[in-house]
């Protein structure tokens, strides 16, 4: 088989795969002694791919597959986000932060997010920045009470500032988004995994999946027999766990 062409195997086309899938860089930033904002030095160490129906459950896969759990999947995991965003983020953060605290989650920000937020109705408590007071961000995060940690730094100023939160965030498996796509995605993903279960299924199992439902969508008969039960867990959803690293 290795070497020969899908026709010369009797595979007349690319199989279609219904769902949407989400390929997530897998970088070890827990290994090195390195920030965790990206420059273009940056290499990963490889990929991870979600695939679901939804894009929510997806997001939520690929973050598991490449060792950045979100919060939630466990009864014992923390439910609270900690949130400090750049100015121009803030009218995109503030309706993320209301579906966060709708789905449960305790909302503490820094002041002038905090305030940001006040102002438009959600709720969320003070918190301080490394150099501000005690109890500070590193200290929530280092006694287990911090989920999600949401930062958009702006300028070398902030950046620096930020450095003892982003390592602390890793060394304390905390997941980490520093960007407004990322965390748009990941509050889909909480909410796809509020609603139902992940679905683990093998390639195959999800080929055969489409193939029935064009065929029952053109009212011919498969012609395919149905798959078997896969006894492999597919990299299309591993367990839910945890371990450190941003999503950019």
């Amino acid at each position: 088989m290795a070497g020969e062409t899908l026709a010369e195997i009797g595979v007349p086309s690319e199989p279609q795969v219904n769902g949407v899938a989400v390929k997530e860089a897998v970088f070890p930033f827990n290994r090195f002694d390195v920030d965790t904002l990206l420059g273009p030095e940056m290499r990963s160490t490889g990929e991870a791919m979600g695939v679901d129906d939804s894009f929510g459950m997806a997001f939520a896969k690929a973050q598991v597959s490449a060792g950045n759990s979100l919060p939630g999947a466990r009864e014992r995991d923390a439910k609270s986000v900690i949130v400090t965003v750049n100015d121009a983020d803030k009218p995109t953060v503030t309706p993320l932060m209301r579906r966060l605290a709708d789905l449960g989650f305790s909302v503490s920000a820094t002041r002038g997010t905090r305030e940001y937020l006040r102002q438009l109705g959600v709720a969320c408590e003070r918190v301080y920045k490394v150099g501000e007071g005690r109890p500070n961000i590193v200290d929530r995060i280092v006694s287990g009470e911090v989920g999600l940690l949401v930062n958009t730094p702006l300028g070398k100023r902030s950046q620096y500032d930020d450095y003892a939160m982003r390592r602390a965030a890793i060394a304390f498996r905390v997941p980490y988004l520093t960007t407004m796509s990322a965390t748009s995605a990941a509050v889909d993903a909480l909410t796809a995994t509020r609603t139902r279960r992940p679905e683990v299924l093998s390639l195959q199992e999800r080929i055969g999946r489409g193939r029935v439902g064009s065929s029952e969508a053109s009212g011919e008969p498969s012609n395919e027999p149905a798959s078997e039960p896969s006894s492999h867990a597919s990299s299309e959803a591993l367990p839910l766990g945890d371990a450190p690293g941003p999503v950019k």
